[in-house]
């Protein structure tokens, strides 16, 4: 999802913003004298424990990592490394260097349980998560839900799609469509992507992008 728009203006729609705050307290000596007292100390410890919670998904585990594109209006498919599939940033990086008309948008699916969608137009970032509860196990689930701004979910939580409904409204899936796919929890991920695919247009090109997974 957008987090902001400005005036700038896109031929598809896009609006963009970035807004960058960095704020401190300049006459707090205890941050500036690079010291930690027991508590800072404790609190690291247990960011520490979290980040070693969620390994990275294997080779085995990732589906695919895809992103399409148009050049000159035409359908564009790459398949990108695997190891994108683990970290939302690398991803966004990766497909700013895409020459897409009106940006990319990049398709991660994990073990056949559950999608991402990243959108990236210039500064423009959006997301989606299909399933919220997946934020508890995988890097990237709780790396779109860190982006949002959102809780980790408890394990007996309900699944639930976070993120940005009409990520792809200009491309051929409706905001109805996304959450009527999206939110099918009794289909492989990887199946579902193919419908959001087809959609779009753009299914010769990911069946060929995908075709060694």
């Amino acid at each position: 999802m957008s987090e902001g728009e400005d005036e700038t203006e896109y031929d598809d729609g896009f609006d963009s913003e970035d807004i960058v705050i960095d704020d401190y307290d300049s006459d707090d000596d205890d941050e500036l004298d690079g010291e930690l007292d027991d508590d800072d100390l404790d609190e690291v410890d247990d960011d520490l424990d979290e980040d070693d919670d969620y390994d990275d998904a294997t080779e085995e585990e990732i589906d695919f990592v895809v992103a399409l594109y148009r050049e000159d209006g035409e359908p564009q498919a790459a398949d990108l490394p695997l190891a994108l599939a683990n970290d939302l940033d690398a991803l966004t990086a990766q497909m700013r260097r895409l020459p897409g008309d009106a940006g990319a948008c990049a398709f991660v699916s994990i073990s056949g349980e559950f999608f991402v969608v990243v959108r990236v137009r210039g500064k423009v970032i959006q997301v989606l998560l299909n399933d919220s509860v997946a934020a508890g196990d995988w890097p990237i689930a709780r790396d779109v839900v860190d982006f949002l701004g959102l809780d980790v979910p408890e394990d007996d939580d309900d699944s639930e799609i976070v993120g940005d409904l009409n990520i792809l409204s200009d491309q051929g899936v409706s905001e109805f469509d996304m959450e009527a796919i999206a939110g099918d929890y009794d289909e492989d991920s990887g199946d579902l992507v193919r419908q959001l695919v087809d959609l779009m247009k753009f299914r010769p090109q990911f069946d060929a992008a995908v075709a060694d997974r």
